[in-house]
C-alpha cells in the first residue's frame, strides 16, 4: 500500500430495525454501545480473522453484502480525507471492511458509491501478531477499538480488545496517543496531534 495510506492527509437503543439483512446479529453489551458492522470480503483465513472472530462473540453484525451495510454509518477507511475525530455522530454505527492489506488498494473502492460517512483513523501502532509495531496495519478488531476509543467509547474498546489474547497489548502500545485523540475537538485537531506525536517520534528517532 502507497505512503499516502498509512497516514492521514491534513462513534442507541438495545433493541430496533436497522437496513439491510445481516447475516449475524449484534449482541450489545448495553444501551450506550454503539453498533458495531463488518463487511466480510473474505480475504483471509477465517480462523484467524479478528472481525469473524468478534462475530463469533456477538460483538459485530456482519454482512456479506456490501449494499446492505447501514446508510450514514462511519466507514473506517484510509483513504479518506478526514480524520474520525470526537466530533463525528457514531449514531449510526461504525462500519469496518475486514479485508488483507495486500488487497487494500482494490477492495476499498467498492464503498466508494455507498452513503457512508468515510473517515481515516490518525497514526497509531499494530499489535497484532502479524504485523506488530509496524505503523497503521491494524486487524479490524483494531481499527474498532481505536475508533470507540477516540469516540469516548472506551470502556467498549476494552470489551473489544478483551477477545484476543494481544489485544490489551495494542491498547497499552497506543495509550497515550487514543488519550490525545479522544481529546480533540475535531478533525483538524486531530491532524494536529498527529503531527505532533509523530514530529516527537522523530526526535527519538523512530520515524514512521
Amino acid at each position: 500500500m502507497s505512503k499516502k495510506y498509512d497516514l492521514i492527509r491534513d462513534p442507541f437503543p438495545a433493541s430496533g430495525k436497522f437496513p439491510g439483512n445481516p447475516v449475524s446479529g449484534n449482541a450489545s453489551g448495553g444501551p450506550k454501545d454503539v453498533r458495531l458492522y463488518l463487511y466480510y470480503a473474505a480475504q483471509c483465513d477465517p480462523k484467524k480473522c479478528t472481525g469473524k472472530k468478534l462475530d463469533k462473540f456477538g460483538l459485530v453484525t456482519l454482512y456479506d453484502d456490501i449494499k446492505r451495510t447501514p446508510k450514514g454509518s462511519i466507514l473506517m477507511d484510509p483513504r479518506a480525507e478526514q480524520a474520525l475525530s470526537p466530533a463525528d455522530d457514531l449514531k449510526k454505527g461504525i462500519v469496518v471492511l475486514d479485508c488483507s492489506w495486500a488487497h487494500a488498494e482494490e477492495t476499498f473502492p467498492i464503498l466508494d458509491a455507498m452513503p457512508l460517512q468515510k473517515r481515516a483513523l490518525p497514526y497509531l501502532v499494530a499489535a497484532n501478531p502479524v504485523n506488530f509495531g509496524r505503523p497503521m496495519r491494524l486487524t479490524s478488531a483494531e481499527a474498532y477499538a481505536a475508533a470507540l476509543y477516540i469516540l469516548g467509547r472506551k470502556d467498549q474498546a476494552e470489551r473489544v480488545m478483551a477477545k484476543f489474547n494481544w489485544g490489551h497489548v495494542f491498547l497499552e502500545l497506543n495509550h497515550d496517543p487514543l488519550e490525545d485523540y479522544s481529546k480533540a475537538k475535531d478533525s483538524a485537531d486531530i491532524i494536529r496531534i498527529q503531527s505532533e506525536y509523530i514530529r516527537n517520534l522523530c526526535l527519538i528517532r523512530i520515524c514512521p
